[in-house]
């Protein structure tokens, strides 16, 4: 993209004087229809987050301290999306001060994971956080519930006080705090989105308890939100100059905003991936963020490529790559962080970036229809267990060693049918992989190899989710964004479950529904997607369909 048209675009978001109607909540900038704007209005606290938490960064702090002299261990956060991102990267690039409890983050219903963590855990000195801003989620709510009931044989009548909640006001996971006398209640400032919300109590909370200084880390997202909300031009401010190139080159065709964080920095990109994401992809237009997927040589990208490396001050300098790219005609951002406290300074430049870009791609940032979407095609399908005792998987179209194919056509191999698959992308399309499987180092390997494999033999952008964690960030962009993704999407049988308390199914049922539920919708859609259902173990199956991969690329590229 010439430089001049993003010269244009600054120029004309400085004579719509959009820096100041940003701050000044207008929310015409990204509707003309009455019910949406208000709709809008309601969701733009993030703008001043900052300033007001401020106030609340001492009491974080004595809370924090309070939950330590305990002798709390491991403080464990049940959430999704939004409530859940923020803690894990602040977690994993700030670590732990000393003699402050662990933090995990659980934010999936995949049963294996749930009972490997239960295994882990001494639960007379662990601290739940409960975190749904509309305290209904029902993952969140599962997982509250089967914890609750396991504390119960160690803490029988006070198993309140492991828990507390962060979410709205009004909400029922407010009033289930209070049934259960939790040990603390967060209300959050309600016209703060879960996506937005970094820098509120959900991100602020779980900050604090890991022994951060939440002061440092708002007084750098004040510094930000101070430049972002100032009269300079849009050239010159952080937020609103990085949201015009994301728009613009999105707008260009550069759509795929590939994230090339250094190895400190390597959570922050699943943040960024659900923001954007999720906050884009809606009207049949959209942001692809490309999170995790392995550095290659410029000759491997196409042309719908805008990369963007975030780093510390201090990491190692990859100059020579960026600048390779360069040449090759890629356009590249390069965001340097002095030290990890300007993580706050981030969350804050990134979400007015999204809320710039979604103004330039005329789509409202502030909601997420096929999430909610999703959501129902899942309580549809536990319904339906409810009924009938089972869910309505459907026959697969053929079986070949360790894998079932769940495809429209029941002849050829699995070879073929990965083919037939990848033959379906379309020029500037993107393959995302779809995994409702545990979440191990094994598994995100030989799934990350998978990737490297279709990336290389067809230059085309690649994603990888677990489900059901994706479907509150790139799954909101599957449905609602560009009809240019196909899609992967692993199943297996589980080989231990768990009941979810007071409902007739288990984990891994819900994690099914959840699984068929997005097959569904994208359906519906007619996106191209292959499921493939593992019933003889995940890694067995997972390097059959690798190897039958491999061919299939082979085959296809001759």
């Amino acid at each position: 993209m010439p430089r001049s048209v993003l010269d244009e675009r600054l120029a004309r978001l400085e004579k719509d004087g959009f820096v100041a109607r940003l701050h000044s909540r207008d929310a015409s900038l990204w509707s003309a229809d009455a019910a949406t704007q208000s709709a809008i209005k309601d969701r733009l606290g993030w703008l001043t987050i900052a300033e007001k938490m401020a106030g609340a960064a001492e009491e974080l702090r004595a809370f924090a301290g309070q939950v330590r002299d305990a002798g709390i261990r491991d403080v464990v956060l049940l959430g999704m999306g939004g409530s859940s991102l923020a803690p894990e990267v602040l977690r994993a690039t700030l670590g732990v001060a000393p003699g402050y409890p662990h933090l995990t983050v659980l934010d999936t219903t995949d049963p294996a994971t749930v009972l490997a963590l239960e295994r882990k855990l001494d639960l007379s000195r662990t601290l739940f956080i409960v975190a749904s801003k509309s305290g209904a989620t029902i993952e969140v709510l599962s997982l509250f519930a089967y914890f609750r009931e396991r504390l119960g044989a160690v803490k029988a009548g006070s198993e309140g006080e492991s828990f507390i909640a962060i979410t709205d006001e009004g909400t029922p996971l407010q009033a289930l705090a209070r049934e259960h006398r939790f040990r603390c209640v967060f209300l959050n400032p309600s016209d703060v989105g879960g996506r937005f919300s970094a820098l509120s109590y959900f991100g602020m909370v779980p900050a604090a308890l890991i022994g951060a200084d939440v002061g440092l880390l708002l007084r750098r997202a004040a510094a930000m939100a101070e430049v972002c909300a100032s009269g300079a031009a849009p050239a010159d401010n952080p937020g609103v100059w990085l949201g015009a190139t994301l728009g613009e080159l999105a707008l260009a065709g550069r759509d795929k905003l590939t994230l090339l964080p250094s190895l400190a920095l390597a959570a922050f990109g699943g943040w960024v991936e659900q923001l954007v994401a999720e906050s884009t992809g809606k009207e049949g237009r959209g942001i692809l963020p490309v999170e995790g997927e392995p550095p290659a040589s410029p000759d491997v990208y196409g042309d719908d490529r805008l990369f963007v490396q975030l780093r510390l001050e201090t990491d190692p300098s990859a100059d020579d790559a960026l600048e390779a790219l360069r040449r090759a005609g890629h356009p590249v951002v390069d965001i340097c962080l002095q030290n990890p406290y300007d993580l706050g300074a981030e969350f804050y430049r990134w979400e007015v970036a999204t809320a710039t870009a979604g103004a330039i791609l005329g789509v409202n940032p502030f909601d997420e229809p096929n999430v909610a979407e999703s959501k129902a095609n899942t309580e549809k399908l536990l319904e339906i267990y409810r009924a009938e005792g089972a869910l309505p998987e459907g026959t697969p179209a053929f079986s070949e060693d360790a894998v079932a194919v769940f495809a429209d056509d029941s002849s050829g191999s699995l070879m073929e049918a990965l083919a037939s698959l990848v033959r379906r992308l379309r020029p500037g399309g993107y393959l995302a992989l779809a995994a409702y499987l545990p979440e191990t180092p094994a598994v995100r390997a030989a799934l990350q190899s998978m990737r490297l494999a279709l990336r290389d033999a067809t230059e085309a952008a690649t994603t990888l989710g677990f489900g059901p964690r994706y479907l509150h960030s790139t799954g909101q962009l599957h449905k609602g964004g560009r009809d240019n993704g196909v899609f992967l999407l692993f199943t297996s049988d589980d080989a231990e479950d768990a009941a979810v308390p007071g409902q007739p199914y288990t984990f891994g049922v819900l994690k099914r529904a959840q699984a068929l539920g997005d097959l569904e919708a994208l359906r519906r859609r007619r996106r191209p997607v292959l499921r493939l259902h593992l019933p003889a173990g995940v890694e067995a199956g997972l390097a059959r369909v690798a190897s039958a991969l491999a061919s299939a690329v082979e085959t296809d590229t001759r």
